[in-house]
């Protein structure tokens, strides 16, 4: 194994203490957080080094979740996004809870059954300035608000936009008794074609 520059020798595997879970540079994992009632904190571990008294570091990049950053959880934010922030750190590597996954937005809205360890990243976040960079990302429904995985919406067999049910007058549960829906604008323009086959209303990923 090598060494650092500050003496330290470096290290490529750490074994979770209680678990069989291997962690490496480039894992995603669950950090203990101080405070009891206060989430596990969530990073990509960067390097491991073990110092002259072989306490095990590690230097990692923070996720945020968006109520952790200046502008606070907003409405399309769903329950597991996370920013990817300029905000490295080091850690002891015994605060390492678990392993979990950060996958690309459309990787997460793909997948069948997502857990409490699957989180997605779609915006990146500077820690100093508080700024969010969001890359170009689709609008959706008359409130042209990006898509949150966790909430319903129904697709417009004319247009194929999405629409949240509070958007175009409806509850949830009017919603999922919906056979076909065509949203406002396109009934002016065009009647129903009765021979198109029902479609239930759906949300665009589903947990189950």
């Amino acid at each position: 194994m090598g060494r650092t520059k500050h003496g330290n020798r470096d290290v490529h595997f750490y074994n979770i203490r209680g678990t069989d879970k291997m962690v490496q540079a480039g894992d995603c994992v669950l950090m203990r957080a101080v405070e009891s009632d206060t989430p596990p904190y969530v990073a990509r571990v960067v390097k491991m080094e073990a110092d002259g008294s072989n306490n095990l570091i590690v230097r990692v990049r923070w996720y945020y979740r968006p109520e952790e950053s200046v502008g606070g959880r907003l409405e399309f934010h769903g329950t597991n996004e996370l920013f990817l922030s300029d905000h490295y750190d080091t850690q002891s590597a015994h605060t390492i809870e678990a392993k979990c996954t950060v996958h690309t937005f459309e990787d997460y809205t793909k997948l069948d059954d997502a857990s409490a360890e699957d989180y997605y990243c779609r915006f990146q976040y500077r820690a100093a300035s508080g700024l969010v960079l969001q890359n170009t990302v689709a609008l959706y429904c008359k409130c042209e608000m990006p898509y949150n995985p966790d909430a319903l919406m129904i697709q417009c067999e004319e247009c194929e936009d999405w629409f949240h049910p509070g958007c175009i007058n409806r509850t949830i549960e009017q919603v999922k008794q919906l056979d076909r829906f065509v949203c406002s604008e396109h009934k002016l323009k065009k009647p129903l074609d009765t021979a198109v086959a029902n479609r239930e209303a759906r949300p665009k990923r589903q947990k189950k």
